[in-house]
């Protein structure tokens, strides 16, 4: 059986700190690790990566060069239909603008799922839905952090530590 994996982090920047400190969490960001292990996810930055803001492919340097810390990759088992399903969807998504509204929506409300633009962890968790990795989320429709994405994540992991950095 094969599987998706996450990379999960915090970043050195004001912005970056903020998410973790607000959803009392200790990561901030979510991508998706593709095969070649190169990072499909939302940014809110431009010039990550060599990337503009928005949904992207980025070299998997992006998040070391970005002041990325405590990275920590979770695989979930998942079957090759599923992986295939998974990243069909994300590719489907390349291109489409970061959720500006997604940090306000935390608190004023919005439909995670409207597939218009994407916040990190709601880009992965609506993929892992979509290819039914994972039973939709029952959380309130406002609000899919990192934190909480790690948790669910962590809870379908096979039962061994994650890659915490050395």
């Amino acid at each position: 059986m094969s599987g998706v994996t996450l990379q999960f982090c915090a970043f050195r920047s004001i912005f970056g700190a903020l998410i973790p400190w607000f959803t009392q969490g200790v990561v901030g960001h979510v991508d998706a690790v593709l095969g070649d292990g190169s990072l499909l996810g939302a940014q809110h930055q431009d010039g990550l990566g060599g990337q503009p803001a928005g949904v992207r492919v980025r070299p998997a340097s992006y998040v070391a060069e970005s002041g990325g810390l405590d990275v920590v990759r979770v695989t979930i088992p998942a079957g090759a239909d599923q992986v295939a399903a998974f990243e069909a969807f994300l590719h489907a998504q390349l291109g489409k603008p970061y959720d500006t509204r997604a940090i306000e929506a935390f608190v004023l409300g919005r439909d995670w799922r409207t597939p218009d633009a994407w916040f990190c962890s709601e880009l992965q968790a609506a993929a892992l839905e979509h290819a039914g990795i994972v039973r939709p989320l029952a959380a309130p429709e406002n609000k899919v952090t990192p934190a909480a994405l790690l948790l669910v994540c962590s809870a379908l992991a096979p039962v061994v530590p994650p890659e915490w950095p050395a």
